[in-house]
């Protein structure tokens, strides 16, 4: 099991299981909060613990999802999905950054052009570790 913390400590997030290989995006907001994501669905392998508030992009008449994050710190804890995906579930993402390092250091990076293509991008071989440090 992971788990990931707020900097204040009073959110959190669990996920069971393997998280599989870790996304970094490069959209305007993934690019700022600089958070690399572990997938799944809500109510599935993901539970998030303590008071949050979320973020949904301003402007937007119709979101496709919200940052969750912390009312204290403002750590961001997770994205979670607005609209259903095709079997009915709503994704979530965790921000791995949130973890201890030596627990998430040797998942594998896959990397997503969410500024331009929508695309995933060609695999470079690398893991969480070498976007740490």
């Amino acid at each position: 099991m992971l788990r990931g913390t707020c900097h204040c400590g009073s959110t959190e997030w669990t996920m069971t299981g393997d998280p599989g290989s870790i996304t970094a995006c490069n959209c305007t907001l993934c690019r700022r909060y600089g958070a690399l994501w572990a997938y799944d669905y809500v109510d599935g392998r993901i539970t998030i613990s303590g008071a949050t508030r979320s973020y949904r992009r301003a402007g937007k008449a119709d979101p496709a999802l919200e940052i969750l994050f912390c009312p204290t710190c403002a750590g961001v804890l997770a994205w979670r999905g607005l609209r259903r995906e095709d079997d009915g579930r709503f994704r979530i993402a965790v921000n791995v950054r949130l973890a201890p390092p030596e627990a998430v250091a040797d998942l594998m990076i896959d990397h997503f052009d969410g500024l331009d293509t929508f695309d995933d991008l060609p695999p470079d071989g690398r893991c969480v570790r070498d976007l740490w440090f």
